[in-house]
């Protein structure tokens, strides 16, 4: 683990993205629970860090996703970073419009890194056909009607190509589809720029083009598939989504919208 962490320490610190604000100031570390955890812990004691800041790890070994899951990533191999925004410019109610710039970036850049379909599955897993690639989590940090930051956790599977038993089926990294290693600390500016220009298509008012394009990624869209409400699995059709980020399904006809503590993707109909 040491080569590798000493280089991909090395490729990030002599990294300089000019003419961005997102990954300008990078903060590497090799070894953290959680970049999430790390980067809040940072705004609460009061540490002045500018918008767009970013915090890598080399090493996170207890990251998180969606409704507390865990994200598995061996050292040095993966894409693990937390990312500062301030969109004081949204109102909090409208928090899902961050969510759906954030996937379009992510979804936008490995569509023309990998040539390849790229997939949204509901509200924010990245997906390559039924497999994940990455994940994630934003955690919004409120002052009373004000939205002060937003903690924007991203991983990408780059290079680790086993995962845990669990997991292995339905994970896919950047190396399976390009059958060779990628330079993490070259995708990171890459991955910058596509959620700068998102960031900024959103705080200029293009979120009703956005949540269209979002929409069009969006996971089984337009397909029968088994969901999975109040522990029953029942077919339905996924038609799109709302502008506060509910889920659409139609069933036979009758559309109902969800919430996220709602519904979930099943494995088979009942």
């Amino acid at each position: 683990m040491g080569n590798i962490t000493a280089k991909f320490i090395n490729i990030l610190q002599s990294n300089t993205i000019l003419g961005l604000f997102v990954g300008q100031n990078i903060i590497t570390l090799q070894q953290v629970p959680s970049t999430n955890e790390y980067l809040k812990d940072k705004l609460s004691n009061s540490t002045p860090l500018a918008e767009g800041t970013v915090i890598m790890a080399v090493h996170q070994f207890a990251g998180r996703g969606q409704k507390g899951t865990s994200w598995h990533s061996e050292p040095g191999k993966n894409l693990t970073f937390s990312l500062l925004l301030t969109p004081t410019f949204l109102n909090p109610k409208h928090q899902f419009s961050l969510t759906v710039a954030i996937s379009l970036a992510i979804a936008q850049w490995l569509e023309s890194l990998l040539h390849t379909a790229i997939k949204v599955k509901w509200p924010n897993d990245i997906y390559i056909g039924d497999k994940k690639i990455g994940g994630i989590l934003i955690e919004n940090i409120l002052k009373g009607k004000v939205w002060k930051s937003a903690v924007v956790g991203i991983g990408i599977n780059v290079n680790q190509v086993d995962f845990p038993e669990t997991f292995q089926e339905h994970s896919i990294a950047i190396k399976q589809i390009l059958h060779k290693d990628s330079n993490i600390g070259e995708l990171l500016p890459d991955l910058c720029k596509y959620i700068e220009r998102e960031y900024f298509e959103l705080k200029n008012g293009g979120f009703e083009g956005q949540l269209a394009m979002y929409k069009q990624y969006l996971y089984r869209l337009g397909e029968v598939h088994p969901f999975l409400i109040d522990g029953v699995s029942v077919a339905g059709v996924l038609c799109g989504v709302t502008a506060a980020g509910r889920l659409m399904i139609d069933f036979n006809g009758h559309v109902v919208d969800f919430d996220i503590k709602e519904v979930a993707f099943s494995v088979k109909p009942n």
